[in-house]
């Protein structure tokens, strides 16, 4: 597909997807934490996919995946809770 008709095409859906992101944040900004509290490694993760967006590198989806997903190989013998996180932390 030539690049202006991707343009007119999907624009306006990843302009969304921004500003939900963007109102995400603001949110977060605005709300309130504890004062002892780390950042959420899920936001750490997030900021740092943000990042991977505009560095031009190419393969911007892979990276982000990888980003997101656990490196490691070795089985856990029980999972901590039903379901995923969205990110993966070492911790």
């Amino acid at each position: 597909m030539p690049r202006d008709a991707l343009v007119d095409r999907y624009f306006l859906e990843h302009r969304a997807k921004l500003l939900d992101v963007a109102a995400f944040l603001d949110r977060l900004d605005r709300s309130e934490a504890p004062a002892d509290s780390n950042e959420d490694f899920r936001i750490e993760a997030l900021q740092r996919a943000i990042s991977l967006l505009i560095d031009e590198k190419g393969e911007r989806a892979k990276r982000v995946l990888e980003l997101f997903s656990d490196p490691t190989d070795t089985p856990i013998d029980k999972a901590p809770m039903k379901g995923a996180d969205g990110a993966y932390s070492a911790k």
